[in-house]
């Protein structure tokens, strides 16, 4: 019983300032909603009102309609944050969830529009959209680049590698919308969270060891969150939005005679380095952990035997 305890208690230490800070954040967007219901209008993302409301689609993100919705961001913030903000830095770190967060509010935005010219349904428009999901789906394409292959707990029962999480995930959450009346409301918000995340990491996310960006190794591809057989058919078609976002540099360098070597970073021998980088940043951390538990257990039971004496 003992073990459990100062087991749990370690379970939640460790966390940055940076990650605490948003927490705060988002638990003070909840107590918000709860004390004046009526800031839902001007803080939550709602399509009709955007326009001129458009700091909507930076504000909907850091806000929690529910108890349960707060809850779950703010835990997974803190976990995703002890993995995540020591590999890549608190600037980067932030970085990565205000630009996650407001891409994924601009297509939420554009789908909720575009399915509205659609069906003629005005609950598209005016649905008060909002949540910290997207940049959590976002999470966990890095925990994806990071440690693809260590194996995570899914409800405290089933193991899955994490490069299978954003895949599982997305699925999952597209099952749960046919049975509910609003997927809108987080469906949309989960896809797009773990596809910019993705476009973030694989092509503008820059290294500061070596100063290039993007992660352009196979392992990490569009095809990757696929299974292998799908893998002939996605690979085209993805090739050809890497063409248009990558497709100009290569061109001017080839153009100017560059001979377009691999180097550092932007091949697959660094993206095994910055799994491997992760596997071991995640295994010191287990291992102190651990090491801290054995000896608080130690030093109690000392005590304990020293009181009985």
């Amino acid at each position: 019983m003992l073990w459990f305890l100062i087991q749990g208690s370690r379970f939640f230490t460790g966390f940055t300032r940076l990650c605490k800070g948003l927490s705060v954040i988002l638990v003070g967007g909840y107590v918000l909603l709860q004390i004046f219901p009526s800031a839902v209008n001007y803080v939550a993302l709602i399509p009709a009102r955007t326009i001129p409301f458009a700091w909507n689609l930076i504000t909907a993100g850091y806000l929690e309609q529910s108890l349960p919705g707060v809850v779950i961001s703010m835990v997974g913030l803190l976990l995703f944050g002890k993995l995540l903000e020591p590999l890549w830095g608190s600037k980067e770190f932030l970085k990565f969830i205000i630009l996650v967060n407001f891409l994924t509010a601009v297509c939420v935005f554009l789908t909720a529009i575009t399915l509205y010219y659609v069906t003629r349904q005005e609950s598209y428009l005016y649905t008060p959209l909002s949540g910290f999901h997207g940049v959590l789906s976002g999470f966990l394409v890095g925990t994806k680049q990071i440690i693809p292959d260590q194996e995570l707990s899914l409800v405290f029962l089933l193991k899955i590698k994490a490069k299978w999480m954003p895949t599982i995930v997305a699925l999952v959450s597209v099952a749960i919308s046919f049975f509910t009346t609003e997927p809108v409301s987080f469906v949309p918000t989960i896809l797009f969270g773990i596809y910019m995340g993705w476009i973030y990491l694989r092509y503008f996310q820059k290294k500061p060891e070596t100063g290039l960006k993007g992660d352009p190794s196979d392992e990490f591809s569009f095809s990757s969150f696929f299974p292998e057989f799908l893998r002939p058919i996605l690979d085209p078609i993805a090739s050809l939005f890497h063409r248009a976002l990558c497709g100009r540099s290569e061109t001017y360098s080839e153009m100017r005679g560059d001979t377009l070597t691999p180097l550092p970073g932007s091949d697959p021998i660094e993206a095994s380095r910055r799994r491997e980088r992760g596997a071991r940043a995640l295994e010191q951390r287990l291992a102190a952990e651990k090491l801290a538990v054995t000896g608080s257990i130690e030093v109690t039971s000392h005590e304990k035997a020293a009181e009985n004496v």
